[in-house]
């Protein structure tokens, strides 16, 4: 009890000198708690400033040069399974123009000094680029700066014998590898071979238009394959009558030909078709013209200077038409022979080839 009261005694004695120091601490506490608030605002609102102005910051600053054209307009295009289409513009002064674009990064553009004019194609991503423009070489001498992704596309191009297998390999999570086997590649590949192609590229890359567009094109591939009926479909000739696959059949074998006015392949075939046309004919056989021209008069004055005589029909659509699609065409020409009940028996038969199997179904000796 004794010691009880002696602990107690001690402890009131400690808590009357050690008040005033106590009390002290509690003033200098708070202040520095204040001190401390205050810092930490600042910090915070210093970090929101930075982070708002990283976020106002544009991802990608694309400026540029035109050679000898010191005003004007250069459109900004998105590059849409072949077809240019434009998403901004900007006049150009004094020989410069410049965007800060909000789009997709990265991934393929075009630039263009006029709207429907050829457009020079580049691979943008996140940062500075300075694009040179030089249109009266339709683009040839145009030059790209502060891009990897279009150096790496530059150098895909100066590659002779491309084999596209191993170039995937090598750049397998490179957006130049999808484009260049969808661009390239996806048009002569068998359905086995672009399919394995595509199994080489990374994940990353299987969600972007170029894979998208060749998983699709598989299924095509298999609705068009020998031996498969042809899909009917109709398009409008130069008399604004609505013609049909089908109609054209009548009981003969029909060349399904894919074409334009503005392909030179094209236009170089198409004396050999001329010719098919009038030897085979008569003993049942006719050819379907089918334009990806956009340009009415430019398709009409074809067919006149090549002298086509049978059919022929578009929609007006450039890559965009709606037959081209249902065939998975993919390059000019392309055609697909059809036997008098619709079915395809032959996938883009062209020269000497042409003749000797038209030769073989209808039974006409070939001198």
């Amino acid at each position: 009890m004794v010691t009880f009261f002696i602990k107690q005694k001690w402890l009131l004695i400690c808590i009357k000198y050690l008040k005033p120091f106590i009390c002290r601490v509690k003033t200098v506490a708070r202040k520095n708690m204040k001190t401390f608030l205050i810092n930490v605002l600042t910090v915070s609102l210093i970090v929101l400033f930075m982070n708002g102005c990283k976020m106002n910051q544009p991802e990608l600053v694309l400026s540029g040069d035109v050679i000898n054209m010191n005003s004007g307009t250069v459109y900004l295009q998105r590059f849409d399974d072949r077809v240019f289409r434009t998403i901004d513009s900007v006049e150009i002064i004094d020989g410069r123009f410049s965007f800060e674009p909000d789009i997709d990064l990265p991934e393929i553009y075009g630039l263009a000094t006029e709207k429907e004019g050829r457009s020079f194609l580049l691979f943008l991503e996140k940062g500075e680029i300075h694009v040179t423009l030089d249109p009266e070489s339709n683009h040839r001498e145009s030059k790209v700066d502060g891009s990897s992704l279009h150096d790496q596309f530059v150098a895909y191009r100066e590659l002779e014998n491309v084999n596209i297998r191993e170039y995937i390999k090598e750049h397998p999570k490179s957006l130049v590898s999808a484009y260049a086997l969808y661009r390239f590649f996806s048009f002569r590949l068998t359905p086995e071979e672009l399919r394995t192609n595509i199994d080489l590229l990374d994940t990353s890359l299987h969600d972007t238009q170029y894979v998208k567009i060749m998983q699709r094109l598989l299924g095509i591939f298999e609705d068009v394959a020998i031996g498969k009926k042809a899909p009917n479909f109709s398009a409008q000739n130069p008399e604004g009558e609505e013609v049909f696959l089908y109609d054209k059949l009548n009981g003969n074998y029909l060349l399904v030909e894919f074409w334009a006015s503005w392909c030179v392949f094209c236009r170089r075939e198409n004396p050999n078709l001329v010719k098919a046309h009038d030897l085979f004919h008569e003993k049942g056989f006719d050819i379907l013209g089918v334009s990806l021209d956009r340009d009415f008069d430019a398709w009409v004055n074809a067919i006149e200077d090549d002298h086509l005589k049978w059919t022929n029909i578009s929609d007006l659509k450039f890559w965009a038409s709606e037959p081209a699609a249902l065939f998975g065409v993919r390059a000019l020409p392309s055609n697909f022979l059809l036997d008098p009940e619709g079915n395809i028996i032959a996938q883009n038969l062209k020269g000497e080839e042409l003749f000797v199997f038209l030769g073989d179904v209808l039974a006409v000796e070939i001198n």
